[in-house]
């Protein structure tokens, strides 16, 4: 039987929004190489004498995805349920994990039970924004529900256009959803059925796609109640959307604020600024690529162990956009790229990062939604270090080429090959990426260049030459970003009971002792932000994995390599943490027998909150954002 990656339950005669929906998340599966399967319920409520959506008869028809026959079983290894209150009659479905996709939440609570004996009690509600979350909440609270929204995606690249300035000598307006009071003498084209008003020029529904509905427009009026696929599909096609101030904290500068009353005055305001407009736009479409573009449904995935089988191509550039292009910061990182992803996360929309890193770090990057770059390691190319060298200058040669950055951060050993190519472009500005804790890397001297300190728990005030700029240490999510212990669990498909995360490299004998001790060991790595599932986890003491344990205040026994004795014994000496440095059976034993005792992890946990330190992602980000400024000034 052929086991697909994804497995799509919904009615799809459903029209506009619903159909629009499933398309995206099937292309953007398709795209990155992954296997899906429609199967067709029909909705009791809905109309027989529909057919497919075009949108939906288009992805069979391509290959994208292929229809469930009635009389075949259905495999997967995720099913979206986009109708939970329906299930096929006869069609067997069988998937790993379910989610049951949900935007405006049943009121009838029998529908949750009904859902519970269709899909199992492990299926999780997803609702698709803040506000269906907060009703799912409130009608059924006591529903498995996602820890994060299935929010809709769109493929920017395909709804952008090229505009060379607005499309008449005077401001369009579009409508969609609720019209304001009154637009005045404004142009107003109005997607609907009748005109409310004589001189709105009427639409009929049908008469014309999205696409070219939007490109006859300046400016897209959309007051609903949540931010709908109206008003992503006009962010990703260069038109400024106008809506309720009550989005202004999810949308911040992407969108255009106002009450009904004001929309003329705001109009005529902004058309009259076009660097105002311009900017606006930009935001807009960096917003929807970053927030609702494919990376962010892969990354979704990736969260259930579905990853790309293919590389997803960048975002197609203009040529000649209306806007400027993003400004690009290139970040070499070292092989999990952990610190260059964080950092990454967090710089403002005008800088975009492109992460070069070993496979590690670059499926890290990827599925944090990033524009990667593959740099193979030594180790992993198998050839001299000459040979490595001459390798990784031409590679980082070709990357500056394609992407123009104006900075080039280094994270990890500053090696000859790069160091070429530094003192060859010298437009650029270098900046290394530094641990502060000796000993130092080989690059050591790696000399005019800037220096980005990431701070050190075990080392906060250690003194070094004026020359770096130092922040907090760096982990990749806040402590506010990880997922609950419960929905960690559910995440990573763990049961109940006491969890061990016996991390790759630590010494053998480890994990049978705490099995002895009654905890379940798991011995793969998870992702950072699923960290809170586990009571207990043995690590090295690498960079990473030190301060995420700390910052999130997970019990942990440090078994540390060379590099990682100095921080481990101060974490012992500071409280936060157990470390084992000479793992001889006797004293193993003796710290994991203090390591089970729920009291002892209690207290760890305690003093990791007494002694917490900040994320010095945002500072770093910060940093490197108003560098090139700095330095041509």
């Amino acid at each position: 039987m052929t086991v697909h990656d994804v497995a799509v339950l919904a009615d799809f005669r459903q029209p506009g929004g619903a159909s629009a929906a499933v398309a995206a998340e099937v292309h953007a599966q398709a795209e990155a190489g992954l296997s899906t399967v429609l199967i067709h319920v029909p909705d009791a409520r809905a109309h027989d004498g529909f057919g497919f959506r075009p949108r939906i008869s288009d992805l069979i028809r391509d290959g994208a995805a292929t229809l469930a026959r009635d009389d075949r079983p259905v495999a997967a290894r995720l099913l979206v349920v986009r109708r939970p209150w329906t299930r096929p009659a006869d069609l067997s479905v069988r998937a790993e994990r379910t989610v049951l996709v949900v935007g405006r939440p049943p009121v009838e609570p029998a529908v949750y039970e009904q859902a519970r004996r269709w899909f199992g009690a492990e299926a999780a509600w997803a609702p698709t924004s803040p506000q269906a979350r907060e009703q799912l909440l409130r009608v059924a609270p006591g529903v498995r529900v996602t820890t994060t929204d299935w929010h809709e995606i769109i493929d920017v690249a395909h709804w952008w256009r090229d505009r060379d300035g607005f499309v008449a000598d005077e401001p369009v307006v579009g409508l969609r959803g609720p019209f304001p009071v009154d637009l005045g003498d404004l142009r107003v084209r109005w997607f609907g059925d009748s005109s409310p008003f004589p001189h709105w020029e009427m639409v009929p529904f049908g008469a014309e796609l999205p696409g070219e509905f939007l490109r006859t427009l300046d400016f897209l009026v959309d007051f609903q109640q949540t931010f709908s696929r109206s008003a992503l599909e006009s962010m990703a096609a260069g038109v400024p959307v106008i809506v309720g101030e009550h989005l202004r904290p999810f949308l911040g500068g992407a969108a255009l604020y106002s009450s009904p009353g004001r929309v003329a005055g705001l109009v005529r305001e902004v058309y009259a600024d076009p660097d105002r407009y311009r900017g606006v736009v930009g935001r807009a479409r960096e917003f929807a690529e970053r927030h609702h573009g494919h990376r962010s449904h892969l990354a979704r995935l990736a969260r259930y162990g579905i990853r790309p089988r293919l590389n997803l191509p960048g975002p197609r550039r203009s040529a000649r956009p209306l806007i400027a292009p993003p400004r690009r910061l290139l970040m070499v990182g070292d092989d999990d790229a952990k610190v260059s992803t964080a950092i990454a996360r967090r710089l403002p929309s005008d800088l975009a990062a492109v992460i070069a890193a070993g496979a590690p770090g670059a499926a890290l990057a990827h599925a944090e939604g990033f524009l990667t770059e593959r740099l193979p390691s030594r180790a992993a190319l198998g050839v001299t270090e000459a040979r490595w060298n001459r390798l990784a200058y031409d590679r980082l040669n070709h990357l500056v080429e394609v992407h123009a950055p104006e900075v080039v951060a280094v994270d990890g050993v500053p090696f000859e090959g790069l160091a070429r190519l530094a003192r060859e472009r010298a437009d650029l500005v270098w900046v290394w990426v530094r641990r502060a804790l000796p000993p130092r890397h080989p690059g050591a001297e790696w000399d005019d260049v800037h220096v980005l300190e990431p701070g050190e728990f075990a080392a906060l005030a250690m003194a070094d030459e004026a020359r770096a700029h130092r922040v907090d240490p760096i982990t990749l999510f806040d402590p506010g970003e990880l997922s609950a212990p419960e929905a960690a669990r559910a995440e990573l498909g763990l049961g109940d009971g006491p969890l061990a995360l016996v991390s790759p490299g630590v010494p053998p004998g480890i994990a049978e002792r705490l099995e002895r001790h009654g905890f379940r060991v798991v011995r793969d790595e998870p992702p950072s932000r699923c960290l809170r599932a586990f009571d207990l986890t043995v690590s090295g003491a690498g960079y990473d994995a030190f301060h995420e344990r700390l910052a999130y205040g997970i019990p942990t026994v440090f078994v540390p390599g060379r590099d990682g004795q100095q921080r481990a014994r101060f974490a012992d000496a500071a409280g936060v943490a157990l470390t084992v440095e000479d793992p001889e059976p006797d004293e193993l034993e003796e710290v994991l027998e203090a390591a089970v005792r729920p009291e002892v992890r209690a207290a760890l946990t305690r003093r990791c909150a007494e002694l917490t330190f900040g994320n010095g992602a945002l500072a770093a980000a910060t940093w490197l954002s108003g560098l090139r400024a700095r330095v041509r000034s």
